[in-house]
């Protein structure tokens, strides 16, 4: 009885008493829809879009619905998967899990869709489990069968062939996946990417205190647009003089560490990202000190990766600057060999000189991507 009445909390929709506007900085949103619930069952919640807007990539339309509907975590994992493939012009995934990236991958040479949604799904195929799968391209029926065959909550993409749908919509054979949402999003290149390109702050972001209090806040973009704005890594200190990184990456790790720095953008921090061959092969998140999120991301990455990639040659992004060597350290001991964090430490001069007698390609990024979910 008690099982049977915690399953119907789950699945019904909390409705709560939520205007049908609120205004916010001067702007006025409506009241999109009375969400299944929150962030948990007993929570209840409703979506809100400004007013007017419309065309957004949260103005999406449903093409398969699961009779339960959305939660709130269905749509900032929805959102936080977007804002991860719409860094890439070629095809893209991410696989999204309580607001952080179990896995995200990028085309490389000439892999298929499906490749590419392995390579995300399989950097921790048992997290994926129940998650969030959002792609930049359409997906093909190839790639929907995949899908399809491990439990999922939602696919979004901008465009789905019919063929996919069909597979989608294919209960019978697929009864994994009954209640599976199918959602259409809006256009990527409505997403701000870097900095400046959200002059009026329509993407700022609120953060409500305890009190109810609210923080308004820039969104976090980057300054990252290409290679050259990853310089080698340079720091002065009396210690150690003047220090500058000497070892060059490879072609294929420029191409990875930026993906890592673009995935490591919707991380919680502190958060590193590992990447190989544009597939992230751990991911660390939500630590309280930055070594440990090297070691924690290293450590899933013996305990879940399923493929038969090492670390060696592996890229590895941190959101902010190394204080001491030692995550480096660790970090190159596993065979990670070329890294990108922003400046900032007092001790940036020692980990550069570190990395230099490692033989680590340490990158300089030109700002720190700190997320407190």
């Amino acid at each position: 009885m008690a099982s049977k009445l915690a399953r119907d909390t789950y699945l019904t929709k909390h409705t709560g008493n939520f205007p049908q506007t609120i205004e916010i900085g001067g702007r006025t949103y409506v009241k999109a829809d009375d969400l299944r619930y929150g962030t948990n069952p007993h929570q209840p919640a409703a979506f809100y879009r400004p007013e007017g807007l419309s065309g957004s990539i949260m103005d999406m339309k449903t093409l398969k619905n699961g009779k339960n509907g959305l939660s709130q975590t269905n749509l900032e994992d929805i959102s936080g998967a977007l804002n991860i493939v719409k860094y890439f012009d070629r095809p893209a995934c991410a696989v999204m899990k309580h607001v952080n990236p179990s896995g995200a991958a990028v085309q490389m040479g000439c892999e298929s869709l499906c490749d590419v949604y392995l390579k995300a799904r399989d950097c921790d195929a048992r997290a994926a489990f129940g998650s969030v799968i959002a792609f930049n391209v359409e997906v093909d029926a190839e790639t929907a069968a995949k899908i399809m065959s491990t439990f999922v909550e939602c696919v979004v993409a901008p465009a789905f062939s019919a063929d996919a749908l069909a597979i989608f919509n294919d209960s019978e054979h697929y009864k994994l996946n009954k209640q599976i949402r199918i959602l259409q999003c809006g256009p990527l290149d409505t997403l701000p990417r870097y900095v400046g390109d959200d002059p009026e702050g329509t993407h700022n972001t609120i953060k409500v205190l305890g009190d109810g209090s609210l923080v308004v806040a820039a969104p976090l973009l980057t300054y990252v647009k290409g290679w050259k704005d990853l310089p080698p890594a340079s720091g002065e200190s009396k210690t150690a003089g003047i220090q500058v990184a000497t070892t060059e990456p490879t072609e294929s790790q420029k191409c990875d560490l930026l993906a890592a720095w673009y995935i490591n953008i919707s991380v919680r921090s502190n958060g590193v990202v590992i990447v190989k061959d544009g597939q992230t092969l751990a991911v660390g998140t939500g630590e309280q000190d930055r070594v440990g999120a090297v070691e924690q991301a290293i450590e899933k990455f013996k305990q879940k990766y399923t493929g038969t990639a090492t670390l060696e040659g592996a890229v590895m992004s941190s959101d902010g600057f190394f204080p001491f060597a030692d995550g480096l350290e660790v970090a190159a001991a596993a065979g990670i060999k070329a890294m990108v964090a922003p400046s900032g430490s007092l001790k940036d001069a020692d980990v550069i000189k570190r990395a230099n007698e490692l033989g680590v390609a340490l990158r300089h990024a030109p700002e720190r991507i700190f997320s407190h979910h």
